[in-house]
């Protein structure tokens, strides 16, 4: 209940940051937007690639995926990527300067992201390359036909994911404050978090813990009742209606998720990186999801 109290409190200031300054919202909301237009864009080559696949498996010519295939999902995950990580940018761009006490706009964070494409590129690369090797084995193992190979390697694939996140959750922070390359943004990362390692992860998981009981909610709420009126009244209406209104509200709990759990990353930076989290923020509450073991290193300004 502790852990659940101080995630909610996490929560509520990130909220007030996006009160703040609501233009925020903007950046993970072009984000998904542009994810979907994405997905439709390769949604059409690769159904194409997999129909081939299929064929090519059923005369015995290949036992797996095809050249083609791979090709177009890393390009997708790259483009992904790329758009995931830049709306990020703008987001933790904003947030810092407003946790600084500035008046941030959407345009200041567009701009931010704009100076840092080279930095955003190069993790972006990095990031789909991961995420389509982890993706790959976790696949192997799914196709695998001995249930323990199956369970092992889904197992393996979820620790090595887990241990990727929290090296890598401060990566865009540094990118925004410091400038430094992705590489380089990736030791930082991890350094700072082992300077400050503690309990950091349960604050993040909270945060998607306390949004997944609010999808769920929305869902139970909203969209159950009309699916099952439909359902029972004969009404494709009702139940497209009910679909619909199930799509709209997890989306905009989503978009506020992705927000959150943006600005958090950015409090948390400047409490491992600075030693403050600005005037939103506890400091307590934040140092309650970090056990400082060493001080860290002096800061950076943008």
């Amino acid at each position: 209940m502790n852990t659940f109290s101080r995630s909610w409190r996490l929560v509520k200031a990130s909220l007030s940051v996006i009160r703040a300054d609501k233009e925020m919202l903007l950046f993970p909301l072009i984000s998904g937007a542009a994810l979907f237009v994405v997905g439709l864009l390769f949604l059409l080559p690769l159904l194409a690639a997999g129909v081939g696949d299929a064929i090519m498996r059923e005369r015995g010519l290949t036992e797996g995926q095809s050249i083609l295939t791979a090709v177009l999902t890393f390009l997708m995950y790259l483009v992904n990527y790329t758009i995931i990580i830049y709306f990020n940018t703008g987001l933790v761009g904003a947030a810092m300067i407003r946790l600084r006490g500035g008046d941030p706009t959407f345009q200041d964070g567009v701009k931010l992201a704009n100076s840092r494409m080279p930095q955003i590129l190069g993790y972006a690369a990095i990031a789909a390359t991961v995420g389509f090797i982890l993706n790959a084995l976790s696949n192997s193992a799914r196709d695998s036909n001995n249930m323990a190979t199956r369970i092992g390697g889904s197992i393996v694939t979820s620790l090595l994911g887990l241990a990727w996140s929290v090296l890598t959750f401060l990566v865009v922070p540094v990118l925004v404050v410091e400038g430094l390359g992705p590489v380089e943004a990736i030791k930082r990362s991890g350094a700072l978090l082992r300077k400050t390692w503690g309990e950091q992860i349960v604050g993040n998981f909270g945060i998607g813990l306390i949004f997944g009981l609010l999808m769920l909610g929305a869902m139970i709420v909203i969209g159950l009742p009309l699916i099952l009126i439909g359902a029972s009244a004969n009404s494709p209406v009702l139940l497209i209606a009910g679909i619909v209104a199930a799509i709209v509200v997890m989306a905009v709990i989503g978009m506020i998720s992705s927000a959150v759990n943006s600005i958090y990353a950015a409090a948390v930076y400047r409490y491992a990186a600075e030693g403050d989290v600005g005037s939103f923020f506890d400091a307590e509450m934040v140092k309650d999801a970090f056990k400082p073991k060493g001080k860290a290193k002096p800061g950076y300004s943008i």
